[in-house]
């Protein structure tokens, strides 16, 4: 028999979404209504979070085009490094508000094309902050926990917490701000694509974890008179008194599961989806994720939901070796996945209520390592993609290319962020409907930074 490879970090994810008869992750909810209204909701929103685990390499992913920038860039990367991407392959870009222009990667022409029409913006050098940091700063102490760890800066991207270790991620605490605007079907806020992910938890909101692919019900339990039989008879188990708590607790999970998947089940199994022909030619895991992201928000009118969050992921960006083939391979997935997104969101009518955002571990050293790849950094570019994005521009500050310049923590380009993911976060949830004054009570760190809306959202 072939082994089967899985990493540690999937196979615990996994793991914690095996709960609830392997339907949902963690899941607590009010029971809902099967029938839900017929009318579409007029205030809907969605937040959609694709994590590229493994920390990209931001330095090859948005480039200085223009002679100057270029060189700084190709001095440190030159031709014999193994990493360096030729300025004539890379994806012009003009940004709106630049006099110079950038270069993307060359695997992500879907992504150009939706940066020149303006429904993507660029935020430049983001990263885990305490508060705004100095070189001299950093020298003394002041940095996040465990700052090139992969673990800790996966935790801290997601929690947006970087003093001290958190229960709770910020998904999740934007969800127990918006949760009452899901209160008339008792719908999940937020959905993860990856299992019990830490972006998704909150202190009252309970994430649902549904499938890459396939159906979200029990197999065998429908469809015959046996499996109705058998299901009538787990419901009765179900429903069996304990004096126990924790087998009490289970049952009523396992039940509010049962219930959730004879919503949710038929959305994931439709067939007709108005947006199938979109995603038809894509066989990849993160449009696999995002097909089911859009078929949860195409069926809208049937959940109910005014407000939906969701995490979906790709990996592994850790690209110690070979990393010219790694991200051309990982880009390559990417790049058409999102394009095929957002062509979804335009297709029904949602696109301008829908926003899809990256988020990653960290950056990656600009000094190129051996064997053709980059050791671990700290500040990075990411994505905004939506009809509400003010898009065709560069937000943040681009570093200064140079080994021990003024925008290295070190002596390797390991960037200081000029923007924090409080910062980041915030302005996402801002649009997303949560109030200005409960902000900081989903950004503790929020109040360390003098802006605290980066102007990327319409």
């Amino acid at each position: 028999m072939k082994a089967i490879a899985i990493s540690r970090r999937a196979f615990l994810r996994q793991l914690g979404a095996l709960s609830a008869l392997g339907l949902a992750s963690r899941l607590d909810l009010i029971r809902f209504a099967a029938e839900a209204s017929a009318q579409t909701q007029p205030d809907y929103k969605a937040l959609v979070c694709v994590f590229l685990f493994g920390g990209n390499d931001g330095n090859n992913t948005v480039i200085p085009l223009d002679a100057a920038g270029y060189g700084q860039y190709a001095a440190i990367r030159p031709a014999t490094s193994g990493i360096n991407l030729p300025q004539a392959s890379l994806l012009p870009i003009q940004p709106n508000d630049s006099a110079s222009p950038f270069g993307l990667h060359p695997s992500l022409p879907d992504l150009q094309t939706l940066f020149n029409q303006n429904r993507m913006a660029i935020l430049a050098n983001v990263g885990t902050l305490l508060q705004p940091t100095t070189q001299a700063q950093y020298a003394a102490g002041l940095r996040p926990l465990s700052l090139y760890s992969h673990a800790d800066q996966q935790a801290q991207w997601q929690s947006a917490v970087s003093s001290a270790a958190s229960g709770t991620g910020w998904g999740g605490r934007i969800a127990d701000k918006v949760a009452p605007m899901n209160a008339a079907s008792g719908f999940p806020v937020v959905t993860s694509l990856d299992g019990a992910v830490l972006f998704t938890s909150g202190a009252s909101a309970i994430p649902l974890s549904i499938p890459a692919t396939g159906s979200f019900a029990l197999s065998g339990y429908s469809g015959s008179t046996a499996a109705s039989a058998r299901m009538n008879a787990v419901r009765q188990l179900l429903a069996q008194a304990s004096g126990n708590a924790l087998v009490v607790g289970a049952s009523d999970i396992g039940a509010q599961a049962l219930d959730l998947s004879a919503t949710v089940n038929p959305i994931l199994a439709n067939a007709n989806s108005t947006i199938a022909p979109l995603f038809v030619n894509l066989k990849t895991s993160t449009a696999n994720q995002l097909y089911q992201v859009a078929k949860l928000i195409e069926a809208r009118a049937a959940t109910g939901a005014a407000r939906q969050i969701f995490f979906v992921q790709l990996g592994s960006f850790d690209t110690h070796g070979d990393q010219l083939n790694r991200q051309q391979n990982l880009f390559e997935e990417l790049s058409p996945a999102l394009k095929a997104f957002y062509d979804a969101t335009v297709a029904l009518g949602v696109a301008s209520q829908v926003t899809t955002f990256t988020l990653s571990d960290f950056g990656r050293t600009l000094q190129p390592a051996s064997g053709g790849g980059t050791d671990h950094a700290w500040g990075s570019h990411h994505f905004i993609i939506g009809g509400a994005v003010q898009g065709g521009k560069i937000y943040g500050r681009y570093p200064q290319l140079a080994l021990g310049g003024p925008d290295d923590a070190e002596k390797e380009g390991r960037w200081l962020p000029s923007c924090s993911v409080d910062q980041y976060g915030a302005t996402l949830a801002r649009w997303f409907g949560v109030a200005t004054t409960d902000l900081d009570s989903v950004f503790s760190n929020l109040a360390s930074f003098s802006t605290t809306d980066l102007g990327f959202m319409g």
